[in-house]
């Protein structure tokens, strides 16, 4: 049975036995498909659900008078992300992909012409417009309360509709010259990003240090107003805890869309095992970083100042830091290793956000250690813990696994360590050159940062015709009325009448 074909054997059924087993076959297929699309509708809905988290996360993390503008940008993330992928982002990423014949970009499928009639096809390109979509929204927050709105627009579309289907179609397609998935992949196994630690989030990040970098820190951050550097970089406030906490929760639940979901699949046992594990490591890795990250900072300013706090941005960033991480080898690594890769992810968060400081970076988010320094974390972890069995599972049984786990097997082999490294300076490399002088560019026509005035009144009053909260209350002529009303207000109380004599009463006296 284990050489049965149900393509031959119902090719040309013998009685009506056969036909009805053929019949059998095909509403199994076709209920497959059906709810592969369902799967792949459900996990994409919770990856877009992810810009929900994007917009209370940044909103929360920044000052008052600055929240209309970066909600609206995470907004016109969608929409331009939509517009871009759906005109030539998607045929860049995966048009005319061929195992056979490597290529730096795709070149058909434009508006999704062509081809795109089936469920399966319409739905591939739902799921991943909201993988590009979540790359351009990670720039949004590094760049916030000073990037002019002109110039997010601009990138924004850049960013959907060339740079990142670049990457896509380099390590995910089956025509990418990195790519797992070719016939002849390069080191014998391609790189192994499952679900986007280096494609996504190392592309998002890195596209955030380049701007970051070219328009200059928020003013007061790391200079006063003469243009002296402050002897402590200046910490804006957050405007509302509340909205960050929940902006991490929204996006630790959309996580499980982006990787579980990422097997493009369910209806197999071996997807459904794929999407088990994914499920467990993301959970895992993202408590592990929060813990490993909000304790070790406490340790840090314990020794510091000699008082012991607990920072609650170190727990949302560690989450999210863990998250991405795991993104990578969340369908390769065992759950033990998930915890791992959380804990140093922790550790690579603090590193990186001590870093931009040292640097005079400002991302006002701290979104680039979060995506681009543990994106990078996660590509590596891939090529240390990848284990035989899972990666045999989620790609296919090429003999190239992780370096620890080479190392056990006597061989020592780091050709997916080289892979993943490769893949990290690829993208790394590839944004640079790309978006470095396009950032410039706007820089240099004055598009790209704000009015210095306009920054400090607030991008909401500059630029989106008022503030966010109206917190101005009742006017003071109002109150003044209100006060003198309640004044001459009198309030007529009945007294109390004496209490007539009983006649038990009168009778006694």
């Amino acid at each position: 049975m284990s050489d049965f074909d149900p393509e031959t054997y119902c090719e040309a059924p013998a009685d009506e036995t056969a036909a009805g087993i053929c019949a059998a076959f095909a509403y199994t297929g076709e209920t497959n498909a059906g709810l592969d699309v369902f799967y792949l509708l459900f996990a994409g809905a919770m990856v877009f659900f992810m810009q929900a988290g994007f917009a209370m996360l940044c909103a929360g993390s920044i000052r008052q008078k600055n929240v209309k503008n970066i909600m609206l940008k995470n907004i016109l993330d969608a929409c331009g992300g939509a517009l871009g992928f759906w005109s030539v982002g998607y045929a860049f990423a995966y048009g005319g992909a061929d195992p056979d014949n490597k290529k730096f970009i795709g070149n058909s499928g434009f508006f999704l012409a062509n081809g795109f009639t089936d469920g399966s096809s319409l739905i591939g390109w739902f799921f991943q417009f909201a993988f590009a979509a979540t790359a351009a929204t990670i720039v949004a927050g590094t760049v916030a309360e000073r990037c002019k709105f002109e110039a997010y627009l601009c990138y924004s579309l850049t960013l959907t509709g060339f740079v990142y289907p670049v990457v896509v179609y380099s390590i995910w397609s089956s025509g990418g010259f990195l790519s797992a998935f070719s016939n002849d992949p390069p080191f014998g196994c391609g790189m192994h990003d499952f679900a986007g630690s280096g494609v996504v989030h190392m592309t998002g990040g890195m596209t955030a240090l380049v701007a970051a970098k070219i328009l200059g820190p928020r003013i007061g951050r790391f200079y006063d107003a003469d243009g002296n550097e402050l002897p402590e970089p200046h910490k804006f406030a957050p405007h509302s805890v509340a909205l960050q906490v929940l902006g991490t929760f929204i996006l630790w639940v959309g996580w499980y869309g982006f990787n579980p979901g990422s097997t493009l699949a369910i209806s197999s046992k071996a997807s459904g095992d794929v999407s088990a594990l994914c499920a467990v490591t993301t959970t895992i890795a993202a408590a592990s970083a929060a813990v490993s990250a909000i304790f070790t900072d406490m340790i840090m300013y314990r020794r510091k100042s000699g008082e012991t706090m607990y920072d609650i941005t170190m727990a949302m960033n560690g989450a999210l830091s863990g998250l991405v991480g795991i993104t990578a080898g969340c369908s390769v690594v065992e759950p033990w290793a998930s915890f791992v890769i959380g804990l140093v992810a922790g550790w690579t968060y603090i590193f990186w956000s001590s870093l931009l400081e040292k640097l005079k970076i400002d991302d006002a988010v701290d979104a680039i250690p979060v995506h681009f320094g543990n994106g990078i974390w996660g590509c590596i972890a891939v090529g240390l813990f990848a284990a035989p069995g899972r990666v045999d599972n989620a790609y296919s049984a090429h003999g190239k696994y992780g370096w620890f786990y080479m190392w056990g097997m006597g061989s020592g082999d780091g050709s997916l360590l080289a892979a993943q490294i490769c893949g990290v300076l690829w993208i790394i490399g590839w944004v640079t050159v790309i978006m470095t002088p396009f950032f410039y560019l706007l820089n240099m026509l004055g598009l790209f940062r704000v009015d210095s005035l306009e920054e400090e009144v607030g991008l909401d009053i500059s630029h989106h015709k008022g503030a966010a909260y109206d917190i101005s209350g009742p006017s003071e002529e109002v109150v003044e009325k209100y006060e003198i009303s309640r004044s001459q207000r009198k309030l007529d109380v009945p007294k109390d009448e004496p209490a007539a004599e009983t006649p038990a009463a009168e009778e006694t006296a």
